[in-house]
């Protein structure tokens, strides 16, 4: 069913005072084929149809190969394993540092696959050198999908050390360690917050790309990284805060009602990611089309319409720390290179020698080891050059 007509009749029912539920394929957020009741997703109204973006050549790709999943049981990291274990893949190995999500993702695939799916969990830090060798030794992984990072704008913002450490100095381990025990590929999780960065997190996730894109001209790896805005109903992202507040009674709040972002479902996402590091060839920086951007306000008010409680306030609160009025992705379409997805397009960018990155990587270390935030934010700004303050950007862009 088309979505207007989806949305005309839940409004339509939902006035009448009815309770509503779905009875489809689970194809929205889980593994099996079978069908099933489930509740409705609020955000299935708030945009297009999902995209089904995986296609034979990426399924036979990801078949029997040993997969290693770094942040596997996050809100992409859980899906990705979902598509992968329909692609039939040797083994798949969950590396997280947060238990709870592994285990998770590890009973649900159980209960579809059984004895069929070769699942292995590790709980670690890519932070642990020691730790993540020892994965590598007993595995020897193909294919490293960097799926760990922290990803908070506003936390990292205070927690600039520390987001260093997970994201840079973690991808820094994983790459290293692919060079070691020969992995095939090597594919990063990037975001659209890492074009122009304004905040500690894009710009920790920019050197990423940086250093990915350095070792594909010295190594001996294949290396790509895709880039991809908000994910709708990851952990964290605008919705469920939104629903929350409603369930409260509001008031919504939103930060500042000019907002704009980019969106798409965590399936088609993860879809985009495996299909992306399937067509790489090496040291390609993958940048996903995301459609048309959304304003927040639009989407707290539909939200709010849509949950059919009466008398609920939007309220602006004011931009946070990091934060930009605009994130953007496909800054300008005519300067990236077309793949054979009209979804997947590759960004020209020159990358760094082995000698800068490591160069740019002890001014890094130096900062972090004396412990101050103040001092690894400036040591940050020094080896990214697009990170600028939020108020910089948000001038420029017109703000």
């Amino acid at each position: 069913m088309d979505a207007k007509k989806k949305k005309k009749l839940y409004e339509y029912y939902k006035k009448a005072g009815y309770k509503l539920k779905v009875y489809d394929y689970p194809i929205v957020y889980t593994a099996g084929g079978k069908r099933h009741l489930r509740e409705f997703d609020i955000e299935e109204l708030l945009f297009r149809k999902p995209l089904i973006v995986s296609d034979e050549n990426t399924n036979a790709y990801y078949k029997d190969k040993v997969v290693l999943l770094t942040g596997g049981g996050g809100s992409i990291g859980s899906e990705l394993c979902r598509q992968l274990a329909k692609m039939k893949p040797k083994q798949i190995i969950i590396l997280d540092i947060y238990e709870n999500g592994a285990y998770d993702v590890q009973q649900e695939l159980k209960i579809v696959y059984g004895d069929k799916l070769n699942l292995e969990i590790e709980i670690c830090s890519i932070t642990n050198r020691k730790a993540l060798e020892k994965v590598f030794k007993k595995y020897r992984p193909q294919i490293v999908i960097n799926a760990a990072a922290h990803k908070h704008v506003p936390l990292m913002e205070k927690n600039c050390i520390e987001a260093i450490y997970n994201n840079i100095f973690g991808t820094e381990n994983l790459v290293d360690l692919c060079e070691k025990y020969e992995a095939e590929r090597f594919m990063m999780v990037s975001t659209d917050k890492a074009v122009n960065p304004t905040n500690v997190m894009g710009a920790t996730k920019r050197f990423c790309e940086m250093i990915v894109q350095s070792a594909s001209t010295h190594g001996k790896v294949k290396y790509s990284a895709t880039r991809f805005g908000n994910v709708l109903g990851s952990a964290g992202s605008v919705i469920p805060l939104f629903k929350r507040q409603i369930a409260n009674g509001g008031p919504v709040t939103v930060t500042d009602k000019r907002i704009i972002r980019y969106f798409m479902t965590i399936p088609e996402a993860s879809q985009l990611v495996l299909q992306s590091g399937a067509m790489a060839k090496n040291g390609e920086l993958f940048v996903l089309d995301m459609g048309q951007p959304v304003k927040i306000l639009d989407l707290a008010e539909n939200l709010i319409q849509l949950s059919g409680v009466q008398g609920i306030k939007i309220v602006e609160t004011g931009l946070r720390p990091g934060e930009k009025l605009y994130e953007e992705l496909l800054v300008k379409t005519e300067e990236l290179d077309k793949t054979p997805n009209k979804m997947i397009f590759i960004e020209r960018d020159t990358a760094l020698s082995k000698e800068e990155i490591s160069e740019r990587m002890e001014i890094l270390r130096k900062a972090c080891d004396m412990g101050d935030d103040l001092m690894a934010k400036e040591a940050l700004r020094k080896v990214v050059p697009t990170y600028k303050t939020p108020e910089e950007m948000n001038q420029k862009m017109g703000a």
